[in-house]
């Protein structure tokens, strides 16, 4: 407990090194860990809350994390603190992770106002690391009052993402109409503010035409917020151009979202979903590690066509929900 007191104690001091272990901490899938994790999160939770929480996602190449390190050299310029949770995909094949992020943020992680923390995906929905939200309450009771969570860009993290943020930027490069047909409708909807990134040199005037067809675009979808229509803003993060305007429009946007209510609203669904999916992964989490042998065996039978999937399904719940119940 005294142990925990201090850890907590360096975390709300802004300690680096205090919140790195937390963060790993929650992390860890050991039980005992878990426990530990959880009640320190219990102590921290009445000093979060008080962040911008930013979600960056993007089309590959479009730089992000060239971008996200020019926004996080703004943001320290103007007296904040930066923390960016990049979360990077597992491989498939070893399980391991690329954790790029923090080497292509060099000069970032070197700021003693910023704090950067690659998390492994290690498989779960997306992409997105299952404690990514765990960690950012940690940098918010460290002192960061902007935090970034950059998406890996496939499959469905972008959904995962957009639920744990304030506000979604989507990056696009300056391909206009050809970019758009490789952007899914769904992830469009999701954005608050486009940013036309490598708008310089000459790709400018391509950028130019780009933010046209997207503004086009997002004319045709239905806002997410009643109190908010989405942006376009074009940006060079090569030449760190455009910050200003992106920081503009991301405190517009805070703005309108605490003068509406709809901020409040928006993270006490965001903290309910969290709940949800919580109970989701512990539900599977158990189910796996109960009743091993049978359910291979049984997952083998499907695989063979000797069963059908569904009957397979419901007699394995039973067997797992009647030991649950005995």
């Amino acid at each position: 407990m005294k142990q925990q007191a201090e850890v907590i104690k360096n975390i709300l001091k802004g300690n680096r090194r205090a919140l790195a272990k937390a963060i790993t901490l929650c992390e860890s899938s050991r039980a005992d860990h878990q426990k530990q994790a959880q009640a320190l999160l219990a102590e921290i939770l009445p000093h979060t809350g008080k962040s911008v929480r930013l979600g960056i996602t993007g089309t590959p190449g479009v730089g992000k994390s060239t971008f996200i390190e020019a926004l996080g050299k703004y943001l320290i310029e103007q007296g904040h603190r930066v923390a960016v949770l990049a979360v990077d995909p597992s491989s498939s094949l070893g399980g391991g992770s690329i954790l790029g992020d923090k080497t292509r943020m060099e000069a970032l992680s070197k700021d003693p106002a910023a704090f950067i923390r690659p998390s492994p995906s290690s498989g779960s929905l997306g992409g997105v690391a299952r404690r990514t939200r765990e960690a950012m309450l940690l940098c918010e009771a460290a002192g960061y009052d902007v935090v970034l969570i950059e998406t890996v860009g496939v499959g469905q993290s972008e959904f995962a993402v957009a639920d744990m943020v304030d506000m979604f930027l989507l990056m696009l490069s300056p391909g206009g109409g050809d970019d758009l047909q490789g952007i899914k409708r769904g992830i469009m909807e999701l954005a608050d503010l486009v940013i036309v990134n490598k708008a310089d040199g000459d790709l400018k005037k391509a950028a130019g035409r780009a933010a046209g067809d997207y503004k086009a675009a997002l004319h045709l979808m239905r806002p997410k917020q009643d109190c908010w229509t989405a942006k376009v803003v074009l940006a060079s993060a090569l030449k760190e151009e455009g910050l200003e305007a992106v920081w503009h429009h991301v405190q517009e946007f805070e703005k309108a979202m605490k003068e509406s209510g709809s901020l409040k609203e928006l993270r006490s669904d965001q903290a309910g979903a969290w709940m949800w999916s919580e109970i989701h992964d512990q539900l599977m989490d158990a189910f796996k590690d109960s009743h091993l042998d049978k359910l291979h065996e049984t997952e083998k039978a499907v695989k063979a066509g000797l069963k059908p999937p569904t009957a397979a399904a419901r007699e394995m719940l039973d067997i797992f929900l009647s030991n649950k119940t005995d």
